[in-house]
């Protein structure tokens, strides 16, 4: 974790929400050509890992989410803009929720049925679930809710927070661990929004801790039991482990945005676009970083909205005639630049390509877009028959058997996702002290005509396999 040295403040200069307009097309003055402008997405992810904290308006301290604060909104945004994408996340999502989660109570007694059946009345469990395994696909965890009755020895309700809108607070130095979690509206905060603080159980061990916070666990000095706490509100954190994350992880499909074939699929989108509605082909791409124009509102003292989008339309227009006076003087575009701390890579602010349109007219694409598709399912771990998304006319599909044998590997896959989700149930299940009871995900699993059904409930544990909750 980078150290700060002293509280950061959020950039004072910046998009609201996050957000800049991340691709547009325009029509190059006096020509017959057109130019994209695109953001480019490698850099959403820029200091990501920078940590730094800051203060809600209330004082409330907590941990930024990337450098601005604004990297899931950034997240969603990009995925929510791209078809493909956005269908192999709920296709993840959905395979990861199977058949439901289920509180199984074949060997409960009737009692202990009735209580289980109340608490899923209370909490509606499809809802909750499909949630969290939203959460889980999209930031690689998830913030689940229990609430305790007033006398703090049941669990009377489970909520999801979020995760989007979920911040952690610094974790304390001397062991390491984060204590509390910040929910509130980030993306647009205000002074009049509520920002609600939530205790974390320990996430390495939140049995154990909640045990002890309610003064249900022995000491192993004197067998005595702790101080039971006053608190009936705590969060538990389910959290896909990372290779390098102190606090937000970052999710495996951002390979997709620090390459380059997000960008290559919306720009043959909107080439076949450009070519069926104007005859005109896409002829030169202006990449340009969210740098550029965070410097260039700060250095302006530009804050207002409006006044941003203004800025950034000229800027845009004198690109355009850069590239006018490309095709008729051969004009230099002159652009500041970074460079990396080794001393060799540079990184311009904004890069100008030019596309060789002459070899793509309209079909010609097909084959294009093909591999950029099967590029972004291949790196959301989605087989691109099974959300239907091979495009083309001369197209090879799988066979039945194939798709079937696709399926159950993709649910295969989700057992770890599941293990981990499985611990707040196990929790609530053993807290309460339903003796009998086990919580599962059974999914649905594609048969042969053979079998005379379409699909049968599988589960994943057995039915002896129940939890001893003495």
């Amino acid at each position: 974790m980078k150290k700060t040295g002293k509280q950061a403040r959020r950039p004072e200069f910046h998009n609201p929400g996050g957000r800049f307009d991340t691709f547009s097309v325009h029509n190059v003055p006096r020509t017959n050509v057109r130019a994209a402008i695109v953001t480019k997405t490698s850099t959403v992810f820029r200091e990501a890992d920078n940590f730094q904290t800051t203060r809600t308006h209330d004082g409330k301290e907590y941990v930024t989410w990337g450098a601005d604060d604004m990297l899931p909104y950034n997240i969603i945004d990009l995925i929510e803009k791209d078809e493909t994408l956005s269908t192999c996340q709920i296709f993840n999502a959905e395979v990861c929720y199977g058949s439901g989660l289920k509180y199984c109570t074949e060997a409960a007694s009737a009692g202990v049925r009735a209580e289980v059946e109340d608490f899923l009345l209370d909490n509606p469990m499809p809802d909750y679930f499909l949630g969290v395994c939203q959460d889980l696909k999209h930031f690689n965890f998830s913030v689940s809710v229990i609430i305790l009755n007033e006398d703090g020895d049941r669990i009377v309700e489970l909520h999801r927070k979020p995760a989007c809108y979920c911040r952690f607070c610094p974790a304390d130095p001397k062991t390491g661990r984060i204590t509390k979690i910040l929910f509130a509206p980030f993306r647009n905060l205000s002074q009049s929004d509520t920002v609600e603080e939530i205790e974390l159980l320990d996430p390495r061990s939140p049995w154990k801790d909640l045990q002890q916070r309610m003064g249900l666990r022995a000491t192993r000095e004197n067998g005595a039991g702790t101080t039971s706490t006053q608190t009936r509100k705590f969060a538990i954190l389910s959290r896909f482990p990372g290779v390098d994350s102190m606090y937000y992880p970052i999710p495996h499909y951002a390979a997709l945005f620090k390459g380059s074939w997000y960008n290559i699929k919306r720009l043959i989108g909107e080439a076949k676009s450009s070519k069926l509605k104007n005859a005109a082909p896409i002829k030169y791409v202006i990449e340009v970083s969210p740098r550029y124009w965070d410097n260039l509102f700060s250095s302006r003292h530009i804050v207002d909205p409006k006044k941003q989008e203004k800025l950034m339309n000229e800027k845009k227009q004198e690109m355009l005639e850069f590239l006018t006076n490309v095709e008729n003087t051969g004009s230099v575009l002159f652009t500041p630049k970074s460079i990396t701390l080794d001393g060799k890579s540079e990184s311009a602010d904004i890069t100008v390509t030019s596309i060789d349109s002459k070899t793509k007219e309209g079909g010609d694409w097909e084959s294009d877009i093909a591999e950029a598709v099967n590029m972004v399912c291949f790196t959301m771990r989605v087989h691109s028959n099974l959300v239907g998304s091979v495009p083309g006319k001369a197209q090879t599909n799988n066979s039945g058997s194939d798709k079937r044998e696709l399926y159950t590997i993709a649910q295969a896959l989700q057992k770890p996702y599941r293990d981990i989700l499985f611990l707040v149930h196990e929790i609530i299940i053993r807290f309460n002290k339903w003796k009998g009871v086990h919580v599962d995900c059974p999914f649905m699993q594609l048969t042969t005509l053979d079998e005379h059904a379409d699909a049968k409930e599988v589960t994943t544990k057995s039915k002896n396999n129940d939890t001893d909750n003495d």
